[in-house]
């Protein structure tokens, strides 16, 4: 967080709303949405009092205020408590990410050294019940030079849900092998390697999934537990006696009242969970609980318990339980303040009423830059005459300078102020920060205005982090028709009995409903469908049982026989590692710059594919990496890092296409992106006449054109290369025989790149052995468009 972005809520000191509340057990203020994030910025330092916590309608909205909260006060300083992702009673368990962030929650509360200032949660996550104990487990801290009994380790780990296996994988995952303890903390973006020298913690590290390798080392690590319901005494008793007081469930009670961990034991939790306890449960009287939007926050916690009676009454009936009232996961609002003695105040964004406080508040709507001429820099002109502070959000380095050049020629001095830059925010005056703002405001009472570098520019940048799809995601299910097999990630074959519609708090809802051994089912809404795929095997399988270990088994018998394979590859892969090419330098300054200035949110799987391109590049071992994804999904932007990283390093380029049309396209992308630096890009194809053909040829030769994009023509013996260093292949399933025995010439000591939407089974089939590397993009960006075909 910048120094300069934290002292901008000073600015408010003097807002009459905020000081006219302060010191009421019972308030309401009305503020526009873009500036509330900077108004509970300032209420956080005038109130005094920690945490304060925020509810808001919705998840989404939970996040956004979240995320915006951590610009002005710091990430340590804001806290986001999930709701589950799961449905009531629905037999899978939440995402251990989840469970673990919610746990880090609860403890961070009841720790008077590191409580948060501001905790945001939706009205869903309010109202959901805390599992027995939460937030009386305290975390694991470890350190290098810590003693530790491993055995005493490994059984605490598991205690507080962990689950052990060969290799660890996944988050909620531990792994020993001798003396090294590996673990996927839940809360931790990075599984950790803890090496032991006898009782003593040598070296932690974090390391890689893919290739298990230590990557960076860490000083202090702090594991929360990744399972909210423990089967500890007290839930192992509860569920010994649900077995004769509730036999519809003898199944799950009889596991759970074994201490067994399993998917889906999270769902038994009202059931297990003794008292109610909520998140305000654990909320002191230091605290400010402010409602965002009430009369909203009421309507969704009313729909979510109308949603829930409905789906207990279905699932009585399913189950063998009719008649029998199931308590409930979510209690109403008036329970949550029952226990706690926080004033409670209110935002809306309008005034409800007489006598509501009020902050004077605008975004950078068209309404509010109607009036000048010049659009946005014409009212920056006139904030700065009337005496405000005007803030500039770059959302990257990249684009600094670019503002700077832009706001000086319609007339605005502005100052970039650095992320360790403690500069003045009192006064009139103009300063520019790297920050990611998503919304700028006007606070006219406080002669404070932000602006985004969006609404300066008009281009638009994603700023939520896109969620990595999972690989099951990709599988085709149209001829999928009752009665085939398919196979769900937790609970193993099942049969497919159609699709099925199913009302819900008066809401129609379509469900597959999946049959396993026995009388199990299992309704999966429609938008988890990528949590199954087809059966593919030859035989009729063996349905499996829900919640039974028979999966589980399974799927450990073909991670050994994996592994077996993963060690065929790596002789494979020694035979490659033997040839010498060129060892790219590292990223330079005008690398960054370049990247910094794409005006898109980069997906997980093109940073993954992009990181793996360059490391690649930097080993003394020509590249041979196939990049697989669909249109649109960001193959290009990869390609373009990779050609400007061989540049910068002093060679060449060359990007072989399969048409003239996408030739002349990558040739204008190519030099919009290098544009702003010393980098000749020319387009070699059948539009060139010959003498401009030449041209490009002479200067491919001589090395004064580093990057060419071309058809086979690059393929000619005419064309030579003085310093050839990348060769992309774009969509090479479209070249011809001829063709591919040229780019084996070409590409004998050259790092390639080849990019397709559709591999040909021989490239593929290199790919899955590992002779070739390969990088899938399964992500599409956000807000992409679908491809509309029409003949």
């Amino acid at each position: 967080m910048s120094p300069y972005l934290e002292r901008l809520s000073t600015l408010l000191d003097d807002e009459p709303a905020i000081t006219a509340v302060l010191g009421r057990r019972a308030a309401s203020l009305a503020v526009a949405e873009p500036a509330r994030a900077m108004v509970i910025a300032a209420l956080v330092r005038r109130t005094g009092r920690h945490p304060l916590v925020v509810a808001v309608p919705t998840g989404t909205e939970a996040e956004r205020l979240a995320n915006d909260l951590r610009i002005y006060l710091g990430d340590d300083a804001v806290e986001l408590f999930p709701a589950w992702e799961t449905l009531p009673f629905e037999r899978i368990s939440p995402g251990v990410e989840t469970m673990g962030r919610r746990l880090r929650v609860l403890h961070r509360l009841g720790d008077l050294a590191d409580r948060p200032s501001v905790l945001v949660a939706s009205g869903r996550a309010l109202v959901q019940r805390l599992g027995p104990g939460a937030g009386r487990t305290r975390p694991i801290l470890l350190g290098p030079g810590d003693p530790v009994d491993q055995t005493t380790l490994v059984a605490d780990l598991v205690a507080i849900g962990y689950r052990r296996g060969y290799q660890v994988e996944h988050r909620g995952e531990l792994a020993v092998r001798g003396s090294i303890l590996d673990v996927w903390p839940s809360t931790a973006e990075a599984p950790l390697r803890i090496d032991l020298w006898g009782d003593e913690v040598d070296r932690l590290t974090e390391f890689g999934v893919a290739d298990q390798r230590a990557t960076l080392s860490r000083s202090v690590v702090e594991i929360h537990p990744c399972r909210e319901l423990i089967p500890d005494e007290a839930v192992r008793q509860r569920a010994a006696a649900l077995v004769a007081e509730q036999p519809w469930g003898a199944e799950q009670w009889n596991r759970l009242a074994d201490g067994e961990l399993f998917d889906g034991m999270e769902s038994w939790l009202p059931w297990l969970s003794g008292e109610e306890r909520v998140l305000f449960d654990l909320v002191d009287d230091d605290a400010l609980v402010i409602a965002v939007e009430p009369r909203r926050l009421r309507d969704r916690i009313a729909d979510l318990q109308a949603e829930e009676a409905d789906l207990a009454a279905s699932l009585a009936v399913t189950w063998g339980a009719a008649g029998i009232e199931f308590p409930r996961l979510h209690t109403d609002w008036e329970r949550l303040l029952v226990h706690t003695g926080a004033p409670v105040w209110t935002i809306d964004a309008v005034p409800d009423g007489p006598g509501v406080d009020t902050i004077a508040a605008a975004g950078w709507g068209r309404d509010l830059v109607s009036e000048d001429a010049d659009g946005v820099p014409g009212r920056l002109r006139r904030l700065l005459a009337d005496g405000h502070r005007v803030v500039v959000a770059a959302d990257g380095v990249g684009s600094v300078d670019q503002l700077v050049r832009r706001l000086s020629e319609a007339g605005i001095e502005v100052t970039p102020v650095g992320a360790d830059e403690d500069a003045v925010v009192e006064g009139p005056g103009a300063s520019l920060v790297v920050a990611p703002v998503e919304r700028g405001f006007v606070l006219p009472g406080s002669r404070l205005a932000v602006v985004t570098e969006t609404e300066l520019t008009g281009r638009r940048r994603t700023r939520r982090r896109t969620r990595p799809r999972r690989s099951v995601a990709v599988r085709i299910f149209e001829d999928l028709s009752p009665g085939d097999h398919v196979v769900h990630e937790q609970h193993g074959v099942a049969r497919f009995a159609g699709l099925v519609t199913r009302t819900l708090a008066g809401v129609e809802r379509d469900y597959l409903l999946l049959e396993y051994r026995g009388d199990d089912r299992l309704y999966l809404p429609t938008d988890q469908i990528d949590s199954i795929r087809p059966h593919t095997g030859g035989t009729t399988p063996s349905l499996s049982r829900m919640g039974g270990a028979d999966w589980h088994r399974t799927r450990a018998k073909v991670r050994s026989e994996v592994a077996e394979i993963a060690q065929e590859l790596v002789v494979l892969y020694q035979a490659r590692v033997t040839t010498v090419g060129h060892a790219f330098a590292a990223d330079t300054p005008w690398q960054r710059e370049m990247e910094q200035a794409f005006p898109y949110q980069e997906t997980p799987d093109q940073l993954q594919a992009i990181e793996d391109v360059k490391a690649d590049m930097e080993r003394p071992v020509p590249m041979d990496r196939l990049v697989c994804g669909d249109v649109g999904f960001g193959k290009t932007e990869v390609a373009i890092r990779a050609v400007f990283k061989a540049v910068q390093d002093g060679c060449q380029a060359a990007v072989l296409v399969p048409t003239t049309l996408l030739a002349q396209q990558h040739g204008q992308t190519f030099r919009d992106r290098f544009a702003p630096y010393p980098i000749r890009v020319e387009v070699l194809s059948r539009f060139l006449t010959p003498a401009a053909a030449r041209r490009v040829t002479e200067g491919l030769a001589d090395g004064s054109v580093d990057v060419v994009i071309g058809t086979h023509r690059l393929l000619s013996e005419q064309v030579r290369f003085k310093r050839l260093g990348l060769l992309v292949i774009d969509e090479e399933q479209r070249f011809g025989v001829s063709h591919k025995e040229s780019i084996k010439k070409i590409r004998a000591d050259v790092d390639v790149l080849t990019l397709t939407a559709t591999p040909i089974p021989r490239t593929l089939e290199m790919s899955l052995t590992g002779i070739r590397d390969l990088s899938l993009l399964n992500t599409p960006p956000a807000d992409r468009q679908p491809i509309l075909t029409y003949v």
